[in-house]
């Protein structure tokens, strides 16, 4: 498959039709005027060019308005300041070029607030994350983040002092080329923080594009609990998908290709299945250990308890499933029906306590730390970039458990009958996923 690398450049962004057929408004002090006066359902526009911010263009106690470029990427926001909202709920902000230094800030008291078909390019100092989202129902899709050379986070998620921001919902979207060299602080999106850990956030991360996302080791870096991470593509990248804290997680169809690492996790009572980790330099899943035990607020590493972790394909990495080693290890997880290619030894862990293993299918190294119960050696015949398994696979039919929590496979195709092991569940429909290009997310995409 080809798969080229664009550069948000004029010729990506500019050119569109028309997104409306308003009068635009000429400055930004029209712009200005015309927000303060609308209407719900009305929509403002701006006309293309170039506009210096000098101070914040408030959207202020606004319901059901739209706030649009006149073209997607035609006009460009740039100097000190950009939007902001303040008791606003139910507004749409897109199109625009985002070039200026302030976070882009959803506050607590707003919400249902929209940023889409925007590209995020912003000139902001160190340490200052680009969007933030405290309000509620907050939707972040078709955006563009790129070019972050310093710590901070394209996207981050926190919420009021008393709790997570609830029921986000971030897709589509293109992060790329994070290039921050530090050991942490640079991550795509930050869902929560350590202190925030046991509260629910109840936010879906899906249909998401991460290339070069090497800002910090965790690409999606979770921090909260009850939270969906799925269908996202990430690409030749350092950043992984991390349970960092929190508990109650699903991880399900992600298909991560090259890069560094696969999904690592600590916490409780996590689902991460029907994923795809193939072609990294480093280990496909990482199981966790603990400092700490049922852990609340501190920035310690949570002892993963009662996780499952099934159906997933974990081919050609430099590692299989591999664990860690520190005071608590990991406990009560469940670990079945998974494929496990590659060489050298296939599953690393001394601290696998309590743990039921089965149906999982190894070939190409030595088995290692995983009990002789727990699996059967056989050539999965896999191929193509998805790694799917011939029809005369082993896997095929295969898998032990019945497993109720996982009705589908990689594609989103119900698996029937006796499960096959690993991610894709063979089927003649011909409704196979591919993974995520350009040309599915950011500001263009349809």
């Amino acid at each position: 498959m080809k798969h080229a690398l664009i550069p948000v450049t004029a010729a990506l962004l500019l050119g569109m039709a028309p997104m409306a057929n308003a009068a635009p408004v000429t400055s930004l002090t029209a712009l200005q005027t015309a927000i303060d006066n609308a209407k719900s359902g009305d929509r403002v526009v701006l006309a293309a060019g170039r506009y210096e911010a000098k101070q914040p263009i408030r959207i202020t106690r606004k319901s059901g308005v739209t706030v649009a470029a006149a073209s997607v990427g035609g006009v460009e926001i740039y100097g000190a300041s950009g939007f902001t909202f303040d008791s606003s709920e139910r507004v749409t902000v897109e199109g625009f070029r985002f070039t200026h230094t302030a976070t882009v800030l959803v506050p607590s008291n707003s919400h249902h607030i929209r940023l889409s078909r925007n590209v995020f390019q912003l000139k902001s100092p160190a340490e200052k994350h680009w969007v933030n989202v405290d309000g509620d129902d907050v939707e972040v899709d078709h955006n563009t983040f790129t070019g972050k050379s310093t710590q901070g986070v394209y996207l981050s998620v926190f919420g009021p002092s008393s709790g997570m921001a609830q029921r986000i919902h971030v897709h589509h979207n293109y992060f790329y080329n994070h290039s921050f060299t530090g050991s942490n602080g640079g991550e795509s999106i930050r869902l929560g923080v350590s202190s925030k850990q046991r509260f629910s956030a109840n936010a879906l991360i899906e249909n998401n594009l991460f290339e070069k996302a090497n800002g910090d080791p965790e690409a999606i870096s979770v921090k909260s609990s009850d939270n969906v991470v799925r269908y996202n593509t990430i690409r030749d990248s350092k950043g992984q998908i991390v349970l960092r804290h929190g508990n109650r997680t699903r991880v399900e169809g992600n298909i991560m290709l090259g890069g560094a690492s696969g999904i690592r996790f600590y916490g409780n009572d996590h689902v991460i299945v029907n994923n795809l980790v193939t072609g990294s330099s480093g280990n496909g899943i990482t199981v966790g250990s603990g400092d700490v035990i049922d852990d609340t607020s501190s920035t310690g590493k949570d002892r993963p308890d009662r996780v499952l972790l099934a159906f997933n394909t974990v081919s050609g990495n430099a590692g299989g499933i591999a664990g860690e080693n520190r005071t608590y290890g990991p406990d009560s997880c469940v670990i079945a029906n998974n494929i496990v290619t590659g060489s050298g030894q296939l599953v690393r862990q001394t601290q696998f306590s309590k743990f039921t293993w089965e149906g999982n299918l190894l070939w190409g190294g030595s088995a290692g730390d995983i009990p002789a119960s727990g699996y059967r050696t056989a050539d999965p015949k896999l191929s193509g970039e998805l790694r799917r398994p011939a029809a005369d696979s082993p896997a095929v039919d295969a898998s032990a458990g019945s497993y109720p929590a996982v009705e589908l496979d990689i594609d989103g195709q119900r698996r029937e009958g006796r499960k096959d092991v690993g991610a894709d569940e063979r089927s003649g429909s011909g409704a196979e996923r591919a993974p995520l290009t350009t040309a599915d997310v950011g500001p263009n995409a349809h």
